[in-house]
This record gives C-alpha cells, sequence and structure tokens, in this order.
C-alpha cells in the first residue's frame, strides 16, 4: 500500500475478530514502529506486547469492572488479540542529555548542575512514543490489520507493575491490534463540525 494511501485510509477500530495473528508479522511491525525518530539516539521508547490469554492481564488492570460491564465497546475491544503498550523512559533522556555532546543544554541530571526532568518545555519521551506509535498504526494498516489507540488515562502504575515494567518507565498508551470483525459502530466525533478559525495551516504568520 502506497504511504498516502495508508495515511487516508487509516482509522480507528473498535470491534476485532479473536483470530491470533502470525507472530511473525507482529514482531516485523512493532520492529518498523521501533525506526521513529529518536531524540539525540536516545532509544528511549520499548513496546511490550501482549498476545492471546496475556491480553486479560491488561484488561483487569487497565479498566474497572463497572466500565467493562456498562462498555457497549468493551467486547469489541477485548477481543483484539494483541495488546501493544507503548513505553518511554524519561531518565534515558535526561541522561542522554548529560553525555558530552548535549551537555550544556539544561536537560540533563541535576547531579551535573543540569535541570532534570523538571527542566524539558516539551518531554522528547512522549513524543518518540508517539512518533513510534504513528508508525505502528499505520504499519497495521498497510498490513490490512485494525488498530486502535487507548490512552492513559488511569491505573498507570498498576498496569506497569503486574506486567513487571521496571520503575522509571512511563505508559504513553496502547494500541490494539487485530483482523475488524465488521461490528464496529461510527463514532459520533466524526459528526463533530470544526468551530470558528479552525483552519490549521497558516503560511508566513498565524
Amino acid at each position: 500500500m502506497e504511504l498516502s494511501q495508508a495515511i487516508r485510509s487509516r482509522r480507528m477500530v473498535r470491534s476485532f475478530a479473536a483470530e491470533p495473528l502470525e507472530p511473525g508479522l507482529v514482531e516485523r511491525l512493532i520492529a518498523d514502529a521501533l525506526r521513529a525518530p529518536s531524540a539525540g539516539n536516545t532509544r528511549g521508547v520499548a513496546w511490550l506486547v501482549l498476545q492471546g490469554d496475556q491480553t486479560t492481564l491488561y484488561w483487569e488492570h487497565a479498566t474497572s469492572p463497572d466500565w467493562r460491564r456498562r462498555s457497549p465497546r468493551f467486547p469489541g475491544l477485548s477481543r483484539a488479540p494483541v495488546v501493544a503498550l507503548a513505553l518511554c523512559s524519561p531518565d534515558a533522556y535526561v541522561t542522554r542529555y548529560g553525555e558530552p555532546d548535549k551537555l550544556g543544554s539544561g536537560l540533563g541530571p541535576p547531579d551535573l548542575g543540569e535541570g532534570g526532568e523538571a527542566a524539558w518545555p516539551v518531554p522528547y519521551w512522549f513524543g518518540d512514543a508517539a512518533f513510534s506509535t504513528m508508525l505502528l498504526l499505520l504499519g497495521a494498516q498497510d498490513a490490512g490489520l485494525g488498530a486502535a489507540f487507548l490512552g492513559n488515562f488511569r491505573q498507570e502504575t498498576e498496569v506497569l507493575s503486574v506486567l513487571g515494567v521496571p520503575p522509571g518507565w512511563r505508559l504513553f498508551g496502547t494500541v490494539l491490534l487485530g483482523k475488524p470483525d465488521g461490528g464496529d459502530t461510527r463514532s459520533r466525533s466524526l459528526d463533530r463540525r470544526p468551530g470558528p478559525g479552525a483552519g490549521r495551516l497558516h503560511r508566513g504568520r498565524w
């Protein structure tokens, strides 16, 4: 599939078939996602992939019994055979920006006289995780799969702990991968009309 076609046809899928995916395909998609830009070549983004019965752990700890009971979309989401968590390490970036070629940026560790994590006006670790996530979404589209992105709204500490993620890593979000089962319902967000002054391309000045 051409890149422009993948971009234009990509959409979030929220109802999956339980059919498992080939392990080699999942590995290839993740490998491609890890080729995303990385600030300072820090490589502080990682993916934790759950497949088959392992996905139950994610749903049990990332959502509440009440939400699972009342959400009309939960059955379709929970059938996704692959749950991939996008993780990033703020410490890796702070350490990298304390190395000689980056020292003086003010973004390195406090013990080197730098500002540490709090000094970053834009946290590159989340930006790099977003780049990698977008590549995974586009890769899924190219492979003829469905994908959905779930934000990190709650239970991050619990989810990472139960999955054995070392301290210091953050959950950027989660990507569900699988084959669409055709039972998806149209998102009401698509009916949202742009407000006044909603133009998003500006030339020269705003």
